[in-house]
Formats: structure tokens, sequence, C-alpha cells
């Protein structure tokens, strides 16, 4: 049951002292490819090196590619970083722009700034033919406003979703695909209108790891083996079986970040 996790920070410091374990785990547990996202550009250059490293699925270790882009908490040095981001975004193993977004529950960047900053990913994204990585979140109505407003050409996933139905509707009708994580393995969790809403052809499944651990895992630090754990709680909630959603959302995810084979 080989399965894509579609979102990751493997380069985050969480996994600097055991990440060719965390990678070998992944690839027991049937992962064959992760998708290594960055929030910022030194993160997105660790991505690179990871994606370097790991280009080709092997018997120890997963495919890994990469992401560069600038998280919404991060917006604030935007205008610092466009012009370290542009050569990592050409680079043929950055796979997708961001994460990048909206994050209105800590703004811990101007919320003016955070819409400059989603809305240049956003065209960048559609320039280069790339998909964008969206993040969204208390930031319903920007997120949708900017989404109807992007270029024409404009693909992506809606990562981790928790926003509400006109952010669906919305990305839905750009053509982005939509990736739940571990959050819907918790109790108090409310979207399974949203798990219905998505077909299958724009269905994802990620870890967000070192985030968002799902059931039984909750509580300790994620990672890419423990989505196989979401993978079953969104068969569950689809009413289908979780070999149906992992055939599903790794061809997804193959076509949307141009994975091809391996």
């Amino acid at each position: 049951m080989p399965l894509i996790d579609s979102h990751c920070h493997l380069a985050d410091a969480a996994f600097d002292a055991d990440r060719d374990d965390v990678l070998a785990r992944a690839q027991a547990a049937e992962v064959v490819a992760v998708v290594c996202v960055a929030d910022d550009v030194e993160e997105a250059g660790r991505a690179l090196a990871l994606a370097r490293a790991h280009a080709a699925a092997t018997a120890a270790a997963p495919r890994v590619a990469a992401t560069a882009g600038l998280h919404p908490h991060h917006a604030a040095r935007f205008m610092q970083a466009v012009a370290r981001l542009e050569p990592l975004l050409a680079d043929p193993l950055v796979v997708a722009v961001g994460e990048t977004g909206l994050d209105y529950h800590y703004e811990r960047s101007p919320r003016d700034v955070q819409r400059d900053a989603f809305a240049w990913h956003l065209a960048r994204g559609a320039a280069l033919g790339k998909p964008v990585v969206v993040h969204s979140r208390e930031a319903d109505l920007d997120t949708a406003r900017l989404l109807a407003a992007a270029p024409p050409g404009l693909t992506g996933v809606l990562h981790s979703f928790s926003a509400d139905r006109e952010v669906l509707e919305t990305g839905l009708a750009r053509g982005l695909l939509v990736s739940f994580s571990g959050m819907i393995t918790f109790r108090n969790w409310d979207g399974a209108w949203a798990v219905a809403a998505v077909p299958d052809e724009r269905l994802l499944v990620e870890t967000d790891a070192p985030y968002l651990a799902p059931v039984p895992h909750r509580g300790r630090r994620n990672e890419p083996a423990f989505v196989a754990a979401t993978a079953a709680r969104l068969a569950e909630l689809r009413g289908t079986t979780a070999a149906r959603i992992a055939e599903l959302s790794e061809a997804n995810a193959r076509r949307l970040f141009g994975l091809g084979t391996f």
C-alpha cells in the first residue's frame, strides 16, 4: 500500500538527531516519497539538499522532493527573501512554491504583509508552472479572495485543510487539490463535510510532521511513517478502504508535484 507524504517538514531541526532513521521507518511503512516543505529560505536550502541526497527511492529511504517559500509567520522578512527564493524555485528538484498563505491566529507578521507575500507566491507558482502549497488559518475570507484573484494557470494544494466552505469551494474551482493531516483523527475535529466534498482526483494525505501526529501517535513527534494512520481514518470517513486512499493520494501527488514514476 504505497503512500506519499505530501507535506512534511523533514528539514526541520526536530529531525536532526535521527533523520536517517525517520526515513528508514518511512520506507518500512511503504512511504515511497516525501515532499519536504520549507517555511523560510534557510529551510528551503536544507530541503533542497535533502532532495539532492534522496532524488530516487531506495531500499533504505523514500524519494524526497523539496519546496521553497515563505510561511506567513515569516512574511515580515519577505522583501529580503525574494532574491534568495528565486534561484531555489528555479531548481528542478523544487517541485512546489511555499508553504505560503495567511495565518491570522498568531499574526507573527502583519496581515497586509502576509497578503502581499501570499499574492507573490501565487503569481510565481502560476508563472513557473509549479503548484503552490497553501496554508490558511483563521483567514478564510482573505484566503478565498486571493485564490480567486490569482493569475491563470494556478495549481496547488490546500494543505492540512481546516478552513471554511468558501475556501474549499474557491480552491476547488481554481483546480487546487486538498490535503488532510492527522487532525482528522482528533476527537474534536469537525471537518467531515470537507472530506466528503473533495473529489477523488483532488485528494491528498500528509503528516505536516513534526506537527499534528495522528491518533494513536498523538503527543509524539510526528513523522512520515505515521501518514498511514491518517490515510486509514480518511478511508473510514469516505466509506472506502485504506488501500483505495493510498492509491488515489499517491497518483494525485505524483501528478501535482510532477514526481513521475519510481
